[in-house]
Parts: C-alpha cells; sequence; structure tokens
C-alpha cells in the first residue's frame, strides 16, 4: 500500500491533547500517521476546518499531511450537531481526493480508508462505495459500552441513535480495529460483528520521550512540590474519566494522615466538561483536600513523560476506557499505575505485577493500593522495573507495520453492507 486517507472529522492530530474533543484519539492519529509514512505509507489526513486561519494542508512531516475541510461554521460545534456536518465533511473530502487523483499525485491514488470514531465511520462509509475502496475503522469508543458504564454520559453527550450508526458501519466495514481483546469482544457481543473481521492492533508509546527518569528533578522540572507523595491524573475533566475519583482518593489517603498530593493534568471536555470542572473543585473544598493539588494545563504530549516521572502514582479511575493510552505511558516513565478494573486497563496493567486494578472502585480501594506502593520502597522499586519492560511490548512501529498489512491484504473483493 502506498496512500492512505485517514479521517478524523471531529477532532484534529495538530490539536492539543488533554481538552475540549483532544484526548488518546488525537495521539493515535498522529502518531499512527507519522509511523505509517516512516514505512512508506502516504498519510493524508482529514479534519474538520475549525478557524478561518486554518490553511487547507498542513504538511507535518514528508508522507504525512493534514487536510482541513470546510464543513459547517469555522468554529467548535456542540459534539450533538456534528451528525448535521457530516455530509458536507464527506463531499469536501471527495473533492479533495478526486483532486488529488486528477493531477497525477505522486504518491499515486488512494488505495484504502481508515475512519477513527464514529462521525468519520459514517464519512468512510459514503467514501468506500463513492470511490470503491476498502475501510477500515477504529471506534475508539462505543455507545453500548459507554451506555452500561455510564448512561448518564450517554444521555448527555449524544442524545440521538449513534449506536445504530455504529452498527452499520461495523456491518460495512472491510476491518474494524480493536485496541485490545476486550473491546474486541465488546464489538462482538453488542453489535454481532464478524470475529472474522476483527483485528486488534494496540496503540503505541513513543519510548523516546516516554521513560523512566529521577523523580525529585522530573518534579522540579515540571513546577510541583519536591515534598511528599504525589499522586498523579491525566485526562479530559469528564464523568467519564473519574477525575472525582482521584480527588476522593486524596481526602480518603489525607484522612489517614499520609502527606500526599494530587496532580490533575487536563482540561474540561464535552458538553458537561465545564460543569464537572466547577463540581470538581467544589467537590476537593467541600473535602479539604484543594489545598493539596495542582491544576495543570493540558501539556503537549512530549512534555508529559516530565509529570509521569514526577509521580509516585498514576492513578486511572475510569468508568469505562477502551485501551488507555495514559496507564501505557505512565508505565513506560516507570510510574507504578493503580486503575478501574474496565475494558482496555485490564490488558494493560498486570495486578500486583506492573500495578493494582481496582475491581471496587471506592476510594478506600484505590487509597489501599496507593499506600502499598508508597509504604513500600522496594515494592514500589519492583513494580516500576516491571511497568517499563511491560510497556516495550507496544511501538508505534510495530501498531504501523501491523496496520500496513492489514491494508495490503484487503485489496480484491470488499464487504456489502448488511
Amino acid at each position: 500500500m502506498r496512500r492512505l486517507a485517514v479521517l478524523s472529522m471531529h477532532t484534529s492530530p495538530l490539536a492539543q491533547p488533554g481538552t475540549g474533543d483532544g484526548g488518546g484519539m488525537n495521539v493515535y492519529v498522529r502518531e499512527m500517521a507519522t509511523a505509517l509514512a516512516r514505512t512508506g505509507v502516504s498519510c493524508d489526513v482529514f479534519t474538520r476546518s475549525i478557524s478561518d486561519d486554518l490553511d487547507p494542508l498542513v504538511a507535518v512531516e514528508p508522507g504525512f499531511n493534514v487536510y482541513h475541510v470546510p464543513a459547517g461554521p469555522r468554529g467548535p460545534v456542540a459534539k450533538e450537531l456534528l451528525p448535521g456536518l457530516v455530509e458536507e465533511f464527506t463531499e469536501g473530502v471527495l473533492k479533495i481526493m478526486a483532486g488529488a487523483v486528477r493531477t497525477g499525485s505522486e504518491e499515486g491514488p488512494y488505495e484504502a480508508i481508515h475512519a477513527n470514531y464514529w462521525l468519520s465511520g459514517l464519512a468512510g462509509h459514503t467514501i468506500k462505495h463513492e470511490l470503491d475502496l476498502p475501510l477500515v475503522c477504529t471506534f475508539h469508543t462505543l455507545d453500548r459500552v459507554k451506555a452500561i458504564a455510564f448512561p448518564e454520559e450517554i444521555e448527555a453527550d449524544m442524545p440521538h441513535r449513534r449506536a445504530e450508526a455504529e452498527a452499520a458501519i461495523i456491518g460495512c466495514s472491510d476491518t474494524v480495529l480493536a485496541s485490545c481483546s476486550v473491546e474486541a469482544e465488546q464489538i462482538v457481543d453488542l453489535y454481532g460483528a464478524d470475529p472474522e473481521r476483527i483485528e486488534v492492533v494496540a496503540p503505541g508509546v513513543d519510548h523516546a520521550f516516554f521513560g523512566p527518569g529521577h523523580r525529585p528533578q522530573a518534579r522540579r522540572a515540571a513546577g510541583l512540590s519536591t515534598e511528599g507523595n504525589l499522586m498523579i491524573f491525566v485526562g479530559r475533566i469528564q464523568p467519564l474519566k473519574g477525575a472525582d475519583e482521584a480527588v476522593r482518593t486524596l481526602a480518603e489517603l489525607s484522612r489517614r494522615g499520609g502527606s500526599f498530593r494530587l496532580a490533575i493534568v487536563g482540561g474540561p471536555s464535552g458538553p458537561r466538561g465545564e460543569e464537572a470542572y466547577a463540581d470538581l473543585m467544589t467537590l476537593a473544598n467541600e473535602l479539604g483536600v484543594a489545598d493539596r493539588m495542582d491544576l495543570v494545563a493540558p501539556q503537549p504530549h512530549e512534555l508529559l513523560s516530565t509529570f509521569y516521572r514526577a509521580a509516585d502514582v498514576c492513578i486511572v479511575p475510569s468508568r469505562s476506557e477502551s485501551f488507555g493510552l495514559v496507564a501505557l505511558e505512565a508505565s513506560a516513565c516507570g510510574t507504578p499505575v493503580v486503575a478501574s478494573a474496565v475494558g482496555g486497563l485490564t490488558t494493560l496493567v498486570d495486578h500486583g505485577e506492573t500495578g493494582y486494578l481496582v475491581e471496587d472502585p471506592t476510594p478506600r480501594s484505590f487509597a489501599e493500593f496507593v499506600l502499598r506502593i508508597v509504604e513500600e520502597p522496594l515494592e514500589a522499586e519492583r513494580l516500576s522495573t516491571a511497568s517499563v519492560l511491560r510497556a516495550r511490548r507496544y511501538t508505534w512501529r510495530s501498531a504501523a507495520i501491523r496496520l500496513r498489512a492489514i491494508h495490503e491484504e484487503l485489496a480484491g473483493t470488499l464487504v456489502e453492507c448488511r
């Protein structure tokens, strides 16, 4: 395969992760496109333009371009309104793709489509049939999985028939990518997908940035206190990510008399993001731990490694998680993870070996595992070493090579919609 069209309608790989709609998917699209380009696959990423100041085409690096496609207003749009812009976005992508073919682009014609998230899947569904190209989809999150874990979030986030759209996209996709075996099983069980058309391709971690280091120096570099024990929460402030549980865990640890701080790295996200952020501050004040918290604005991805290295423990109290890139990156930095036993987190954290999985997601349970780490230095060192070794299994290069092989295998007869 020489050329791939990557769809990322609702968020750009150039956007800052940790706020708005920017998160693990941004990192995934950017890093996967970069890794594919370095294997010789030209990747054009198509995303909705959100500003008149954005160049229509941004050449990120050789073989990796980002197209800003006009669709709707040139500004942020509430996620529940984005489905109404899919048709315009699709038409814009088709126009660019056709133009590239007409001008005899050096990269040659597009050979496949890789859609990220269900909105891009809707566009990919149409483009597949217009251009007779194989469609590969990565959903990142699934409506029916989120509904089981946290129905209130679904009701607020997308009050229409997203699940039915996901089912239709799955039925049309030539391959559905899952980040781990747990997600693959969920796609089969909840959407009736054909197991033969699901491929597990785990995301990677950039080990050039994410690696172990000196904790006191990392704290100084991050502007964090060098005293006491530090937990870190990294992610968008939205109910599904569980930042409130991290605050409650801090309160539980403080109640037991420990010297603990919590660094929260991220910003509000989603239709309830600002409300969730305000509620988080109210909760911290009510529990009397606001003065033990460091609120850090979203950071450039490569700088996050400093914050991971600064912490004694990374807490990941998500209610649902398709993969858990935060847990993987923290592990690569040698920071033990205490995470909810949900979704992909169960495939990244080896309980008692690289960190701990919390089956009963209460502040007391999280606190007990955190204390196991910080009160036993030899245990902490053992977990840290094991987590670094475990994380080395995951690289973006290996993910890209696997994805390239999947696309090359799809040449020929396309799956008919069902």
